[in-house]
């Protein structure tokens, strides 16, 4: 059993940890102005899936699954906000 706790936490750590990644891409884009290399359909798609993988993760008795999709859909919602917000560029005319 002492394994298993082991292996939960590191499992909670790794699944808190991995979708702060999102934060470096979030700052690059606000920084430069510009969404412009990144896909819009990959960003949203990547977002909506997310979505609808919340609910298992919210309801899910697994202490892993439940961090990751807290995180996860925090992080990449602003990662999804800022790719729409910047993507024709900062200074772009409307």
């Amino acid at each position: 059993m002492e394994q298993q706790s082991l292996f939960n936490s590191i499992g909670v750590v790794a699944a808190a940890v991995l979708p702060l990644f999102n934060i470096p891409l979030i700052i690059r884009i606000v920084k430069r102005g510009s969404s412009e290399d990144i896909s819009l359909s990959w960003a949203v798609g990547v977002w909506v899936c997310i979505l609808l993988m919340a609910p298992s993760g919210f309801t899910s008795q697994d202490v892993v699954w439940r961090t990751f999709n807290y995180t996860n859909l925090l992080l990449f919602t602003g990662v999804a906000f800022v790719t729409v917000k910047y993507r024709n560029g900062r200074n772009a005319k409307k």
